[in-house]
């Protein structure tokens, strides 16, 4: 009789490795029957999310002796046991489980966490993870095939991302917002950890050596993105913990100085004008006794006026005669309110337009639906001077996602203006499109490229 019995896996006493799902598509591990667990050499450690589903993060020198590459990680947590090293010291380390690839084969192991930054291998291999079938010869080394530190060169990487979790803060007031709701599920369909920060209950320590941030008594874990989600009535002290997560070096899909600046109506439409954004013309004054002058500036009758300090889409008016401009101006002047005149342009469509910019591109657009007091509900399809100005005016605020709401003019587009906290359900469901999945796409794209070498610093 024959025997169809396949050979066992033979492992060497050290080995080529990979582990897919955190990112590490090389590494040289020891195999060692006298460990019972596996290791994996980490740094930086922290945990965070929900206490029924806890993760941890954590950073990689994936090649021995080369600080300067560095990979960061998301796993979840199964476990935080004690585990004695072999000179007799405990320490409590947190236990992960994820896939390794060895050769042809692939399969699943726990990891625990360790610094192993003196060592010679990065990963151990304790008995735990060596199956039934495979044979340790002590003897030999590398028995599976070999790989090589060199896939981590921007040269000779692979042409896809190395595959990882993110781990994803956004900051919100509403932790039921649907738009919240939207990232969270695709977050979730992904792998990634998508965590909802209250942005006024946190707050910040400001040094030279470890800035954080706070919320709830505790350190906030290092995120590798933020979505800021910062209403006009926060965005001063919002803006302030975006600006403290750009100092720790987290990635935000909108910049501090942009929401501040978009949120600021005057300074807004000063940035739009300095980009040569088309507009309707504009004109603002502090002291009452210029409201006459003012009307002058921006046109005639009937003229739009806009409250300085309201919510995004709320406290427009219009004055259909210059008397009754005057006197709405005076009585918000009054009450201490600043205000914007606009030109009302005449001809323009009712329905109006707004777009969604995300990462530079017009990805939706929907218009009024029922006139010009309709919500934003229907599909639209800009023109090509349309999509020009939304991008020019997203660009003008350096906005990683922002919608653009203008009026469509016989004179060509005019924007009014660029609202950097967009709720995204409104656009999915008049377009059809799944911007939460374009969005991920584009965190992924900007964060989970394969680490690099950096150039040493010369010495002279």
């Amino acid at each position: 009789m024959t025997d169809h019995t396949p050979p066992p896996f033979r492992l060497g006493w050290e080995e080529w490795c990979a582990l897919p799902d955190l990112g590490l598509p090389a590494l040289k591990a020891k195999v060692d029957t006298g460990a019972r667990t596996s290791a994996l050499h980490a740094f930086d450690i922290e945990a965070f999310g929900d206490a029924d589903a806890p993760q941890v993060q954590f950073s990689v020198h994936p090649v021995p002796g080369r600080h300067d590459l560095v990979v960061r990680c998301t796993a979840p947590v199964l476990d935080r046991r004690p585990v004695t090293s072999s000179n007799g010291e405990t320490e409590y380390r947190f236990v992960i489980a994820t896939e390794i690839e060895m050769g042809s084969r692939r399969w699943p192991l726990e990891l625990t966490l360790t610094d192993r930054g003196a060592m010679a291998y990065r990963m151990l291999l304790g008995r735990q993870a060596i199956a039934d079938d495979m044979v340790v010869a002590p003897n030999d080394s590398f028995c599976q095939p070999v790989l090589s530190d060199d896939i981590y060169e921007p040269a000779t990487a692979p042409p896809s991302p190395a595959d990882r979790r993110l781990s994803v803060a956004v900051l919100t007031r509403n932790p039921r917002s649907s738009t919240l709701r939207r990232l969270q599920a695709e977050a979730e369909r992904r792998g990634h950890s998508l965590q909802p920060v209250d942005t006024l209950r946190c707050y910040m320590t400001m040094n030279a050596l470890s800035p954080e941030v706070h919320c709830d008594g505790a350190p906030l874990p290092r995120f590798d993105a933020v979505i800021p989600r910062i209403g006009a009535s926060a965005a001063r002290y919002g803006a302030a913990l975006v600006r403290q997560f750009e100092t720790i070096g987290t990635h935000c899909l909108n910049p501090s100085q942009g929401i501040a600046m978009a949120h600021d109506s005057i300074a807004a439409h000063q940035v739009l004008a300095r980009a040569h954004v088309a507009m309707p013309p504009t004109a603002f004054a502090a002291s009452p006794r210029d409201t006459a002058h003012l009307i002058g500036l921006v046109g005639t009758a009937p003229l739009v006026v806009k409250l300085l300090d309201a919510p995004q889409g709320e406290g427009t008016l219009i004055a259909e005669t210059p008397a009754a401009a005057q006197a709405v101006i005076g009585a918000i002047r009054g009450v201490d309110a600043n205000v914007l005149v606009q030109d009302f342009i005449e001809g323009a469509d009712p329905a109006g337009l707004r777009c969604l910019v995300l990462g530079g591109k017009v990805v939706a657009a929907v218009a009024r639906r029922g006139g010009a007091d309709g919500p934003f509900a229907k599909s639209a399809k800009p023109n090509k001077a349309e999509r020009d100005a939304a991008r020019r005016a997203v660009r003008a605020f350096r906005l990683g996602l922002a919608s653009v709401e203008m009026l469509r003019t016989p004179d060509g587009p005019k924007v009014l203006s660029v609202n950097p906290t967009p709720a995204i359900e409104p656009f999915e469901t008049a377009t059809g499109t799944n911007i939460a999945a374009l969005l991920f796409d584009l965190l992924e794209k900007r964060l989970r490229p394969l680490p690099r070498k950096f150039r040493k610093p010369r010495t002279t």
